[in-house]
């Protein structure tokens, strides 16, 4: 699963997307979540995929996103002080103890040309 958020303006409009791929299927994701930071929409981001692959009833995941400091918050390598940001954090906790595994893995944006593709079209079309 590859999952990208954005604002413009930070705050500011903000979209999410989410590309879910599983069992010879990939399904796209997309919304317009209001306004947020960019930090939010990376976190409602993995929210998403993370609700669309329990309903797919997916076991094990990998997630790709380009926010190291999201990723990095979610594998415990940097602390979550912004409590925006630690609420979202305890939603994906709880959302994870769904899954037999997930898989947290920082790339770098070129790598996550769709995702981010989606996160600015929910943005336009809102």
């Amino acid at each position: 699963m590859h999952t990208d958020g954005g604002a413009r303006g930070n705050p500011g409009p903000a979209g999410i997307g989410v590309v879910l791929e599983y069992n010879d299927q990939k399904k796209n994701y997309k919304k317009f979540i209001g306004t947020a930071t960019n930090n939010q929409a990376e976190y409602q981001a993995v929210i998403l995929g993370l609700e669309k692959a329990k309903e797919a009833g997916i076991q094990e995941v990998d997630v790709f996103l380009d926010s190291e400091l999201v990723q990095q918050q979610l594998i415990g390598g940097y602390k979550v002080k912004n409590q925006d940001l630690a609420s979202l954090f305890v939603k994906v906790w709880n959302l994870q103890q769904s899954f037999k595994k997930v898989k947290y893995i920082h790339v770098r944006r070129t790598d996550n040309k769709e995702a981010d593709k989606l996160v600015n079209q929910a943005i336009d079309e809102a």
